[in-house]
């Protein structure tokens, strides 16, 4: 089976660098690596030419930019898709654990537990809470890096183009396939939102979005009031 990891990129210059060299032990095994810019005003494209198998210009959103990079042709024979944030560090052996858990499964898709690093002390009950609940609902965050089996990915028709929360509708429909896998092993993500807007501020701030999206409220409206509240 083979693995092809995209990564969603808008002006992450500081941390996208450091990203793709991490993941150049997997590069050399065979792992396609694909960056998918949504039109960074900084060097973010530059510093991850030379790191990447390719890096796309895609229309700006999270989405969008994950769409656009599962379709470069360097995912296209690929067996397994695996969707990663710019500020977020797989485990050494990422690929290996993936591959082996699905084909040793009969899941299609799943995500890993997530540690979050950052100066606040409510990080580690943040991200705690976080894998539990993932792990209660069978609904995965960005953060925790989705990966799917291709085939399943364009069964799905992708994530919805829609400006926030597109990974918990995502997942909404992928547990129409299968359950997730809900590995323990652990990714490392950046808590630079939470030390920047304080811990309980972004808390109170994410479980707000989060209700008001199962109510009903439109995404968009939903992206346009969280960058008026940032």
């Amino acid at each position: 089976m083979k693995l092809a990891i995209v990564i969603p990129v808008l002006n992450e210059e500081a941390s996208i660098e450091q990203t793709l060299t991490k993941l150049a032990p997997m590069r050399r095994r065979g792992v396609r690596i694909i960056v998918a810019d949504g039109g960074s005003a900084d060097a973010s494209i530059a510093r991850a030419a030379t790191l990447a198998d390719r890096v796309i210009a895609a229309p700006r959103g999270r989405a969008l930019q994950m769409n656009a990079g599962a379709r470069a042709p360097e995912a296209q024979d690929a067996d397994v898709l695996l969707f990663l944030h710019a500020d977020t560090e797989l485990p050494p052996d990422a690929d290996r654990i993936v591959l082996q858990a699905l084909a040793n499964s009969n899941r299609v898709w799943g995500r890993f537990d997530v540690t979050i690093e950052g100066r606040s002390a409510w990080l580690p009950w943040i991200a705690a809470s976080m894998n539990m609940r993932s792990r209660v609902t069978g609904i995965a965050t960005g953060d925790q890096a989705i990966f799917i089996e291709r085939s399943s990915f364009v069964a799905l028709e992708g994530f919805a183009p829609i400006p926030l929360m597109e990974d918990v509708e995502f997942s909404a429909r992928a547990r129409r396939l299968s359950r997730p896998l809900s590995l323990r092993d652990r990714v490392r993500t950046s808590g630079r939102r939470w030390d920047r807007d304080g811990a309980w501020r972004t808390i109170i701030l994410m479980w707000r979005i989060r209700w008001e999206y199962f109510c009903g409220i439109d995404p968009g409206e939903l992206a346009r009031r969280y960058r008026h509240t940032r």
